[in-house]
């Protein structure tokens, strides 16, 4: 497709080669997190334009900017050397990326050795083409971005009338054996009443649902106020139509699950805003680029792209990383109180990685 980053060659093989994974220290930040998960970003691009995500006339990277997909798998070992073992892979939308797959194989290969899970998430348009592909390297689990089953809502709100390839793409991806987690952003006005159906569809297919609260990332062309809805409203509204029930089930991520007893399924909550999750936190994220952010919602970053291009790359990665741990907040500093207000990081989310 267009969007898509050049190939690697062909005559470079190094790209499904096992290196040895160094005894290097672990990733402890300030606060005593252990960090052993890492989301990776591929690409910024994406084939969507959902309305709080991006504008409609988003300005995307320049390709030459990119890392390859050796630098990214070369990344990706270096973090697992210091005890990262589950690895996401993100965008943008990761799969628009041309010869994505080569990576997910490389990275595949590491499973079963020093690393755990190796997961994605997507919007679910392309996942038709590649859910063979992303079992066949390993890839047990996917979360797609699903924000309402209503189609017109869907072009709306995305900019782009995919609906039908989305739903392909899950079902396609639960024929092949991956487990669907749906992930859904609350949206005040949008999709707030249909949350219970959209949920009660997705446990019915066998998949967990997640609420997310929308997030002041990059100018969006909307006032965010206007797009925000806290989750305990949400959850309220669901108590009053179902028995929920705390669950100690974990992804590795941030959300806190329940089990709805009527439904037979698991619902997460992902609540920047109403419930802040940071003291568990254990992510880093790596841009398309190789811009490190300890967090999320912070400015904080690391050249990793300098480091990995330099004349000594192994000790460089190692500072740089030393860095971002020495670097990483305590929490984010979200806030959704003031209307007319610039975002709280000026970045898109596409540009950090979901």
């Amino acid at each position: 497709m267009n969007d898509a980053v050049s190939a690697p060659s062909p005559r470079q093989p190094d790209l499904i080669l096992l290196p040895e994974a160094g005894a290097a220290r672990p990733l402890v930040d300030a606060f005593q997190r252990r960090i052993t998960y890492l989301r990776l970003s591929v690409t910024d691009r994406c084939d969507l334009r959902c309305s709080y995500c991006m504008p409609e006339r988003m300005t995307f990277l320049p390709k030459k900017e990119v890392l390859s997909l050796e630098e990214l798998y070369e990344l990706a070992t270096g973090f697992i050397a210091r005890g990262v073992t589950k690895i996401r892979i993100t965008g943008g939308e990761p799969l628009v990326r041309r010869d994505i797959i080569d990576l997910f194989t490389a990275l595949g290969r590491r499973l079963g050795h020093d690393l755990q899970e190796l997961t994605l998430t997507t919007n679910g348009t392309q996942l038709a083409e590649h859910a063979e592909a992303l079992a066949k390297a390993g890839v047990k689990r996917v979360n797609v971005s699903l924000d309402t089953l209503d189609r017109e809502k869907f072009a709306a709100l995305t900019r782009r009338d995919s609906l039908p390839q989305v739903l392909e793409g899950i079902a396609a991806a639960k024929a092949a054996g991956l487990k669907v987690k749906l992930n859904a952003v609350a949206l005040k006005g949008v999709n707030g009443e249909e949350l219970p159906d959209l949920i009660a569809w997705g446990h019915g297919e066998g998949h967990d649902v997640t609420l997310i609260e929308v997030m002041p990332l990059g100018d969006v062309e909307e006032e965010r106020l206007d797009q925000y809805l806290p989750l305990d409203e949400v959850r309220r509204s669901l108590e009053a139509r179902w028995t929920l029930t705390e669950s100690d089930h974990r992804t590795g991520g941030p959300s806190a699950y329940v089990d709805v007893a009527e439904t037979g399924g698991k619902l997460g909550f992902i609540t920047p805003h109403t419930n802040n999750f940071c003291a568990g936190c254990n992510r880093l994220r790596v841009t398309a680029t190789g811009q490190l952010y300890p967090c999320l919602g912070g400015g904080e970053r690391v050249d990793l792209r300098a480091a990995l291009r330099s004349e000594a790359p192994e000790a460089n990665l190692a500072a740089a990383l030393d860095e971002a741990l020495r670097i990483k907040p305590e929490k984010h500093h979200f806030r959704m109180d003031a209307r007319g207000a610039a975002p709280a990081v000026p970045r898109h989310m596409s540009m950090t990685g979901g």
